[in-house]
């Protein structure tokens, strides 16, 4: 525990010095992460985007290696991909053990859901997701991975956002990320995207999420990805109740 104390330690001062950090939940967030996985942000196993934590794929693999890992196995899911359109699915499964029957993830990828510095390399962005999600099943990581971020991911880590160009009002039109996170919430639970958009107006108390502060954008996301593991039954219920009414002639 001692040891682990001063890694958290030593944890949040680059936490403050690099991002500015001095979020309190943001810190007991890392501060459990590192005592639980050993994590280490001057390793790079941990960026900091939009104002939260998120895991990177090197950290996995060092978690991976750290606790004994015997094997991680990719496979192209050649009849759900298109070479042409450039979108790519794979799956991974990660074997803790020799015995282990492995832990399994899917990850895609294509032109509109990766950033443009990677643009061209869908293949390997969509098996590497596919390994984050493998990995973070396997060692009960419920931190998302940064590259499962899509465009976000183009960005600098950063601390606690500030929005520096174009309108100062909050508003979420001028912040692609958090669109990048809720698109990314839509596919990996596969929710109907215009009932999401109903619901996260009614949530933000604004007439369209367009005109959502980013504040509210924010909290939304983190309960809809709370009630989707949590409860993806009651989540399904109150996004229907957004559905539109039939009309009899």
């Amino acid at each position: 525990m001692k040891r682990g104390a001063v890694n958290f330690r030593s944890n949040a001062k680059l936490a403050r010095q690099r991002w500015g950090l001095d979020h309190l939940p943001t810190l007991r967030e890392l501060k459990e992460l590192t005592i639980r996985h050993s994590v280490s942000i001057a390793a790079g196993d941990l960026q900091l985007l939009n104002g939260r934590l998120y895991i990177t794929h090197s950290g996995l693999l060092r978690i991976a290696f750290r606790k004994g890992c015997r094997g991680i196995e990719t496979i192209l899911q050649e009849n759900l991909s298109d070479a042409l359109a450039g979108r790519w699915i794979f799956k991974a499964t990660v074997f803790k053990r020799a015995s282990s029957k492995g832990f399994v993830g899917y990850g895609d990828a294509d032109p509109t859901n990766v950033s443009l510095q990677v643009r061209g390399s869908e293949m390997r962005i969509a098996e590497t997701r596919a390994v984050n999600r493998a990995l973070r099943k396997a060692y009960g990581i419920g931190l998302c991975s940064a590259e499962e971020l899509g465009s976000s991911f183009e960005t600098s880590a950063r601390g606690p956002s500030r929005s520096t160009h174009g309108p100062t009002n909050g508003s979420c039109a001028v912040q692609p990320r958090l669109r990048d996170q809720l698109c990314l919430l839509i596919r990996q639970f596969q929710l109907d995207p215009a009932l999401v958009k109903r619901y996260a107006a009614s949530y933000c108390g604004a007439d369209s999420i367009s005109a959502a502060s980013r504040e509210s954008v924010e909290s939304f996301i983190f309960h809809l990805k709370k009630s989707a593991e949590e409860d993806r039954g009651a989540l399904d219920c109150k996004l229907n109740s957004f559905a539109p009414v039939a009309v009899e002639p």
